[in-house]
């Protein structure tokens, strides 16, 4: 593997690539981002998630199920309901990141910007 010439980081191989850039994609729908991002706060039913993404109930479901496939949220059952939750906390620190920094550039205070630095990265 070769270096790069920012900081002697190697480059990651190829299918570890190929995973990142499948993950991503996974997320670049705002709809997916949207449940991400409410998932990172609490856990939820598809009833809930739909109210609070604004979407229909087969539409949050055929989403959650394309993030469950992959590996991203994971689901477990409460009585009748399915319960939905992230199942990779990687994931919600990239979220959090990104969109945290990207809402504080548009001038949204609520949202605070998050430092790699807090992260401990």
């Amino acid at each position: 593997m070769s270096t790069g010439s920012g900081g002697g980081f190697q480059d990651p191989p190829a299918e570890v690539l190929a995973e990142a850039a499948a993950a991503f994609g996974l997320l670049a729908t705002p709809a997916r981002l949207h449940i991400v991002w409410a998932l990172a706060q609490g856990e939820s039913d598809v009833t809930g998630l739909a109210e609070r993404v604004g979407g229909t109930l087969p539409s949050v479901s055929q989403h959650l199920t394309k993030l469950k496939l992959a590996g991203l949220v994971r689901s477990r059952r409460e009585g009748r309901r399915q319960v939905y939750l992230v199942d990779d906390p990687d994931v919600v620190t990239v979220v959090r990141l990104m969109v945290g920094q990207l809402a504080a550039r548009a001038g949204h205070p609520s949202q605070e910007p998050v430092r790699l630095r807090e992260l401990g990265a």
